[in-house]
């Protein structure tokens, strides 16, 4: 009897103990684990998506009439991602992501090359 109860209180205490951390364990999960969502394919569905802010606005797309099928796939993918496990807003994670991207290429925070040998005359 005692066992039962002394199970039941272990399982509901761990439960507790993974809801409140989780996040900090839940992005570590692999991408397969995590619900499948359907990046949108226009520029309104990208403004429902929440990929849209007032300084990188798309509503002038769509009232412009522009057929094209909306934001870079792998881009959103990524912004969404970033949005998600981060909770950050467009704006933030866009500027993250660019920041990353930046990196990647050998270009700094500031947008100037991180080569020693780049020379600039202002």
């Amino acid at each position: 009897m005692y066992l039962m109860y002394s199970l039941a209180v272990l399982v509901i205490v761990s439960g507790t103990v993974l809801y409140l951390t989780r996040n900090s364990w839940l992005p570590l999960l692999p991408d397969s684990l995590q619900l499948y969502s359907r990046l949108p394919s226009s520029f309104a569905g990208d403004m429902e998506a929440g990929l849209s802010s007032s300084t990188f606005d798309l509503g002038t797309n769509l009232d412009s009439g522009d057929s094209r099928a909306g934001l870079d796939d792998a881009a959103k993918k990524e912004i969404l991602k970033i949005m998600k496990t981060r909770r950050l807003r467009f704006d933030e994670a866009r500027r993250y992501y660019m920041e990353q991207r930046f990196s990647a290429n050998g270009i700094g925070p500031d947008g100037r090359p991180r080569d020693p040998k780049f020379v600039s005359f202002s």
